[in-house]
């Protein structure tokens, strides 16, 4: 634990807290859990790309997210499992901007679906795989790239890198 340096626990602190408060802020609007999610949070996935304090960061976040708002046990485990395994293949890919938004999209939309039928009853799991995949697209895929590009520009002021 004593070679973390403190940048590093920031940037996981500061990122587990903003998916926390985005998370809030669609389950406000219905729109953070069940069949059709579209968690403004997940464009937050692209953010491996920069740092990989991103991927504790992900991972707390989505966690804790996923307990606050009331999630099934399965949901909790499968889903953070989801988003850890969307910001290490992110952080791999990142010599790729354009790769940064399709780990999540992927992890997401190949164990959310069965996380939504097993937890929660969600039946066809055809129209599961759908709707996950169409929220991640619009998430990662578009807000989280517009991140990416606008981060992109202030990247070694807010990144160190």
């Amino acid at each position: 634990m004593k070679n973390l340096k403190p940048i590093f626990i920031a940037q996981t602190a500061m990122i587990a807290a903003l998916y926390v408060v985005l998370t809030f802020v669609a389950n406000a609007l219905g729109l953070a859990n069940g069949a059709v999610q579209i968690r403004f949070s997940e464009a937050l996935t692209i953010l491996p790309f920069f740092t990989a304090a991103a991927i504790p960061g992900l991972t707390i976040g989505c966690l804790l997210s996923n307990i606050l708002t009331g999630c099934a046990l399965l949901d909790i485990i499968f889903g953070s499992l989801a988003t850890l395994i969307g910001a290490v293949f992110t952080y791999l890919l990142r010599r790729s901007k354009w790769m940064a938004p399709f780990p999540p999209i992927v992890a997401n939309t190949l164990i959310v679906p069965f996380v939504l039928l097993e937890a929660y009853g969600v039946q066809p799991l055809w129209f599961s795989f759908i709707c996950v995949a169409a929220g991640e697209i619009i998430c990662c895929g578009i807000l989280g790239m517009m991140l990416l590009f606008t981060l992109n520009k202030y990247r070694t002021k807010i990144f160190g890198n």
